[in-house]
């Protein structure tokens, strides 16, 4: 455990790199602040995000940005309908001495050994290469041919997709989904950050983002995440708040028993806490409240509460059942 002191000088370390951070990703974004915080709050964590929104919104270019600012290895893979698992971990292939003739095989590996991964569009390809993301993911490793490799730390995967209302879409299975530490919504930008977007970005060349943290500097971080307390009030509230969107918890109303087809499982409550703990980090307080599991709520329960059909023909859907569930259980 750090101590008192320590802890109060990294905090004011960490407000110095949060500034640099945003100025850093403020040159190639106008907007999204709240998109850009809990990106910047997954990386803390040490989880992976799924930023969600519809075409034309800037999430490729937000996820570019924001790995140009971390000094890490850096990959983009464009999920399409006909991207195979071997397309994203790699694959075993043949080499042949021209001398000798003879022949060896040896691995090459596909983009996800990186350290920051850019799953574009990933409800794009077909349910079998997203479920080649699921054992990097949550391992830290991939499994080729029966050997298994690890990953290098950091390691994180920032995903973006198109709501899967559109046509060409797959929507990710349940289990992918909970891999994902948050689901930022990213929506349209208001008119004045809008008009001087396209003012920007319709002249001449822009300047680029420069790096402002290491590998180190963010594992450093993110240990420093973990060692946020969170009173065991606060833990107790993120409980229940999962456990009260499960239809056939004891502490679940009529009124979500109706309208949740599946709830949120051990994972969200851990996804709360953490995300809670990285949210008071990131603004220099020395712990996670319950204001903070309120806060981050939305992003870490949204895509792990299905709606049921009643809920749909209400025209009801996660957002509307978190936002319920914030107003009934008690804090």
């Amino acid at each position: 455990m750090i101590t008192e002191e320590e802890a109060q000088d990294a905090l004011g370390r960490l407000n110095e790199t949060r500034d640099r951070l945003m100025v850093e990703i403020r040159k190639g974004i106008i907007g999204q602040d709240q998109v850009i915080e809990q990106l910047l709050i997954t990386l803390l964590a040490r989880g992976h995000c799924l930023l969600t929104g519809i075409p034309g919104l800037g999430k490729t270019l937000l996820v570019k940005t924001l790995a140009k600012c971390l000094s890490l290895g850096f990959k983009r893979i464009q999920f399409t309908p006909d991207l195979m698992p071997a397309d994203v971990v790699g694959s075993e292939v043949v080499d042949e001495d021209p001398a000798t003739g003879k022949k060896s095989f040896r691995f090459s590996p596909g983009p996800i050994f990186s350290n920051v991964v850019l799953a574009d569009e990933i409800n794009r390809t077909p349910p079998k290469t997203q479920a080649s993301l699921l054992e990097a993911m949550e391992e830290r490793q991939v499994t080729v041919s029966g050997e298994t490799r690890p990953l290098e730390s950091p390691f994180f995967v920032l995903a973006t997709q198109n709501p899967i209302e559109l046509e060409g879409t797959y929507p990710l299975p349940e289990a992918q989904l909970d891999r994902f530490l948050l689901n930022p919504v990213i929506d349209y930008l208001s008119m004045e950050d809008e008009i001087k977007m396209v003012g920007e970005t319709t002249g001449v060349t822009r300047e680029d983002a420069e790096p402002v943290l290491s590998g180190e500097n963010i594992m450093q971080l993110q240990n420093l995440t973990r060692e946020i307390p969170a009173s065991e009030s606060v833990v107790s509230y993120a409980v229940e708040l999962s456990s009260a969107s499960r239809p056939k918890s004891p502490s679940c109303d009529e009124w979500t028993q109706k309208r949740v087809k599946w709830g949120a499982g051990s994972r969200a409550s851990q996804a709360l806490i953490l995300a809670s703990k990285a949210k008071a980090l990131l603004d220099g307080r020395p712990n996670a409240s319950k204001e903070d599991v309120k806060t981050m709520a939305k992003s870490a329960l949204r895509h792990r509460i299905l709606p049921s059909f009643y809920a749909e023909s209400e025209g009801l859907g996660s957002d509307e059942i978190v936002d319920h569930l914030l107003e009934t259980v008690s804090s």
